[in-house]
């Protein structure tokens, strides 16, 4: 056993030194989980396993940037340098970049971000004559990446009966059109997207056999971090590459799987069993983090899950303070409360602004709390906005840089074309679409060709596009012949967005070029930094700089600067994952809004919310407190709220009540209501279907009641005060605890438990 481990606990230890075959760390909040990982790491680069031989996928680069530097620190730069290590997106466009060819691809493809993806739609939606009110673009991506996801290409996705079925119900009857469209465009810009990077793998191992016994016999190790995070996609990669030696060790904790949102699929860690059923599982418990009051609260709370790895998660640290809970009598209110607690404790204590977090469910609810924080001059940094590389002018400095890089890059040429302003208006890149599309050609070939298609363009066009065109083409020419830095200040110069932005002394525009300079700067410090596989000094281009910015994550761009040092943080508590604080207020927690009205249909969905609300009680050191307001105002409504049942479910001895705050007995009647629904709707949800028998009448409530099984059936529309209009699909279950499936237009199939549903035939 070498020196390093030393520095861990007995199961951290046993965890790392379990090299040979599969593997899975169920890490609780704040056991040591990167650590694990990165001593394994180490340790089979001390057992002189070769680096090159070793994959570790994270999902951010700033995590295997600082798991890298660890690694360096404990066996040797020369050891760590040849690492594959970095996340999913990144490590497999470093695999696609080589193997592009056997996809039809070349090896400069530009990856589009979520914006650019956006804007590629939003065009589409428009040349289709289509609503992008029913058909919004980020709910046609998001539709787009879920199909990915799943490994749904177009072509399937237009032959799939019931995914049509479900898009005609919800009245988007042209989302496979869009689709098959969209995944057109890209391939004629030589272009992938995020989800791209991981279906298109999928393709590769697929369709190329010898490609992945290549990737097999290379990644002799392959540890994944945060697998609980992962979706379909990159679980079916994984287990492709690991097929071959099984020496694959994943790292999560199933708890704090928050993210099915956006595809996350916690079966993957829970089925990891059957997938390896020889594995070893070994259970860090140990909390170091947070105090014994809530390590044994967000246990209490986790308890309440079904579909869970069993663990018990405990600390050494002091017992401290129990878990606060206050209620307040609106959202001012409480947001005035935090505020004051927050005053009050920073002074008390001598504590910096950054001691303190303030979490909420929905980011809506960030207003209140930064009119109460303002009013106190206590500073605040928003988690969650603007990252660097989305605002405007870097967006267009780095649209000329992708079209140097990529002249087929549709999207980048029409954000650039026109940009500083030359004369090239909205009529003549329609007229090059339109043409485009005719001839098969992307728009930069339409537009080099454009004196001979006769287009009807009079020479004042022609020339200034033949003028855009050679400044980009002569620009292209010297991409290996300058560093990025040389080549990047060069694009600045010779497109004129430098002296546009020189030229305007307004406010707005000065710090526009101060983030310009900003972005030069970062050129600058890319080509000064050694090469992360050599460690030496090298010569690096503009193509090398993007593929890094391409594949930056929302983690990576969220970098704090000296003036973010000492501030509140406030963020969503999707956005807390991964982070902690000693002090930290978790605010709206209520029913309906936390856990939200939308994920009250299905045990899953409630389950995933009781994660949500374990992962923002362990996000604390010190102290953790819980807010809610009997009162919101939500969707234009005064809306009168109840407690979350999650509070409820928090064993008493761990937690205290302020003043006022303690339910009287009508309302613990009521929160026991919420306890037996949620017991009533496990019974419902794990029955057969049952056929529905005769029932009293609804309850009314205005135009909306509470229906029955009785009173619903297949077909029939109805409408819920939140979803809108939908049209029901299956009846289950009896009387006022039968459960309904119902499709809503713009949000999609639900599972509505009738006695809590309030709804409204229609049709």
């Amino acid at each position: 056993m070498i020196d390093f481990l030393k520095e861990l606990n007995e199961p951290q230890q046993e965890a790392v030194m379990a090299t040979e075959g599969p593997v899975m760390v169920i890490a609780g909040a704040g056991s040591g989980k990167t650590r694990v990982l990165t001593y394994r790491v180490a340790y089979l680069l001390s057992l002189e396993v070769a680096p090159f031989n070793i994959l570790a996928l994270t999902f951010t680069n700033k995590a295997a940037r600082e798991m890298k530097e660890r690694i360096a620190s404990l066996v040797g730069p020369a050891k760590a340098k040849s690492l594959w290590m970095g996340t999913f997106h990144s490590i497999f466009a470093r695999i696609l970049r080589v193997e592009s060819e056997k996809l039809g691809f070349p090896s400069n493809f530009t990856i589009y971000d979520t914006d650019d993806s956006k804007r590629l739609i939003r065009s589409i939606i428009k040349e289709q004559n289509l609503d992008d009110k029913t058909y919004s673009p980020g709910y046609v991506l998001g539709r787009i990446s879920n199909a990915k996801n799943n490994l749904i290409g177009p072509i399937d996705y237009n032959e799939d009966f019931e995914i049509q079925n479900a898009d005609t119900q919800a009245r988007k009857p042209k989302l496979g059109l869009l689709y098959s469209i969209y995944q057109q465009r890209l391939r004629k810009a030589s272009a992938m997207d995020f989800d791209d990077l991981l279906f298109n793998t999928n393709v590769l191992l697929r369709d190329f056999p010898d490609v992945l016994y290549k990737y097999q016999q290379k990644f002799s190790y392959i540890l994944v971090d945060e697998y609980q995070d992962t979706n379909f996609s990159q679980y079916l990669i994984v287990k492709k590459l690991a097929a071959n030696n099984e020496n694959i060790c994943v790292v999560g904790d199933d708890a704090q799987s928050i993210y099915a949102f956006r595809g996350a699929n916690i079966a993957n860690i829970l089925n990891f069993k059957k997938d390896y059923p020889d594995f070893k599982l070994f259970k860090l418990e140990q909390n170091y983090r947070s105090t014994q009051n809530i390590v044994n609260a967000a246990n209490s709370a986790i308890a309440h899950n079904k579909d869970q790895i069993f663990k018990k998660v405990w600390t050494h640290n002091d017992q401290g303070e129990k878990v606060m809970i206050c209620k307040a009598a609106n959202e001012a209110e409480e947001a005035s409360w935090i505020a004051g607690r927050i005053f009050e404790w920073r002074a008390q204590h001598q504590l910096p602004n950054n001691a303190f977090a303030v979490l909420y469910r929905t980011n809506a609810q960030s207003r209140a709390l930064e009119e109460a924080l303002r009013k106190l001059n206590i500073p605040y940094r928003i988690f969650g906005g603007v990252s660097f590389y989305q605002r405007k002018e870097v967006k267009d400095v780095l649209a000329y840089f992708r079209l140097v890089i990529n002249p087929k890059d549709e999207e980048a040429f029409m954000r650039v074309v026109n940009f500083p302003a030359r004369g090239i208006g909205d009529t003549t890149l329609n007229k090059l679409k339109v043409a485009a599309e005719e001839k098969g050609l992307s728009i930069w070939e339409t537009a080099l060709k454009a004196p001979e298609l006769q287009l009807g363009f009079h020479s004042g066009i022609l020339n200034r596009l033949n003028e855009f065109t050679l400044m980009i083409q002569a620009l292209g020419t010297e991409l290996y012949k300058y560093n990025a830095f040389e080549l990047g200040e060069k694009i600045v110069n010779k497109s004129g967005i430098r002296k546009f932005y020189f030229e305007d002394t307004s406010p707005e525009s000065i710090n526009r070029k101060e983030n310009i300079e900003e972005l030069l700067s970062g050129l600058k410090d890319f080509v000064m930094a050694p090469d992360e596989e050599s460690g030496e000094n090298t010569f690096r281009t503009l193509d090398e700089f993007m593929q890094d910015i391409a594949l930056l994550t929302d983690a990576d761009t969220k970098t704090k600067g000296p003036e973010d040092l000492n501030k509140v943080s406030l963020m969503t508590i999707h956005a807390a994952k991964g982070l902690e604080f000693p002090y930290v207020f978790i605010a709206g927690t209520e029913e309906n809004l936390f856990p939200s009205q939308l994920s009250i249909g299905s045990r899953a969905e409630l389950e995933e919310e009781r994660r949500l609300f374990y992962v923002a009680l362990t996000r604390a050191m010190r102290q953790a407190t819980i807010t809610w307001a009997e009162t919101r105002f939500r969707y234009g409504n005064f809306n009168f709220c109840e407690p979350s049942r999650f509070i409820d479910e928090l064993k008493p001895e761990f937690i205290e009540y302020l003043a006022g705050a303690k339910p009287q007995k009508s309302q613990q009647a009521k929160q026991e209501t919420f306890s037996e629904s949620l017991k009533n709707f496990r019974k419902v949800s794990e029955a057969k279907s049952q056929p529905t028998q005769s029932s009293p009448g609804p309850v009314a409530n205005g135009d909306y009641v509470i229906l029955t099984g009785a009173q619903l059936k297949p077909e029939m529309m109805v409408q819920h005060q939140r979803f809108g209009t939908g049209t029901v699909t299956q009846v289950e279950g009896n009387g006022p605890d039968a459960k309904a499936t119902v499709i809503f237009e713009g949000f999609g199939k639900k599972q509505l438990l009738l006695k809590f549903a309030r709804l409204k035939i229609v049709g």
